[in-house]
């Protein structure tokens, strides 16, 4: 059956999340090549583009997902996870007041939010980011950026525990290796989410 998606995503009660579309993790700062090149071939930062600059015509709230660490890595857990223990043998990795953790310029638009984390893999936990959204009146979130790895298979879980519907931009998200990505998209984000390309978005938003 098909989504209607101006009705699941209708612009006066929907927010498109952008999750870590960072200099410093996708962008000419990044230290995740494979990631990187995933991105590249799947023209992720493309669809995202649509998809941000659709919303912001349609009246719709972009909000920026960021990760970032002080130096002296205070409101981080940083011995709790693997992936986190190694990211953290860099001392310089994604520094609060660097370029790292600025949103790529392409993304960003001066009216958009941002809900900055310094711990954990996903948005919602210890952030304003639930708050803010209920003073938006949003109901539906919309979902793009890295990675299917972790960050938007979190988002998407915490999003429906709270209570939100969830679309992801199938053309503007990616994992490494791409293949394990897709897997992720068709057996873990189908259960939690609709799916939609930003194009699709895009036309259901022009006639709201």
């Amino acid at each position: 059956m098909p989504i209607d998606l101006a009705a699941l995503a209708a612009p006066a009660h929907t927010a498109v999340l952008v999750m870590e579309m960072q200099r410093g993790v996708v962008g000419d700062l990044a230290r995740f090549p494979d990631l990187v090149k995933v991105c590249a071939e799947r023209e992720v930062t493309a669809g995202a583009v649509r998809a941000v600059t659709a919303a912001r015509a349609a009246g719709i709230r972009v909000v920026h997902c960021t990760a970032a660490f002080r130096a002296d890595r205070a409101g981080s857990h940083t011995g709790n996870s693997p992936f986190i223990r190694g990211l953290l043998r860099d001392p310089a990795h994604m520094l609060e007041g660097t370029g790292a953790i600025e949103v790529l310029p392409e993304l960003y638009d001066p009216a958009d939010l941002e809900s900055r984390r310094y711990h954990g893999f996903s948005p919602f936990t210890g952030t304003s980011l639930d708050q803010t959204l209920r003073a938006l009146g949003v109901r539906t979130v919309v979902a793009l950026g890295v990675s299917l790895n972790l960050g938007v298979p979190g988002l998407c879980l915490e999003a429906v525990n709270l209570g939100y519907r969830v679309v992801v931009v199938t053309d503007a998200v990616a994992g490494m290796p791409a293949e394990y990505g897709d897997a992720v998209m068709a057996n873990t984000v189908a259960l939690l989410a609709a799916r939609a390309t930003s194009t699709d978005l895009a036309a259901a938003w022009r006639t709201a």
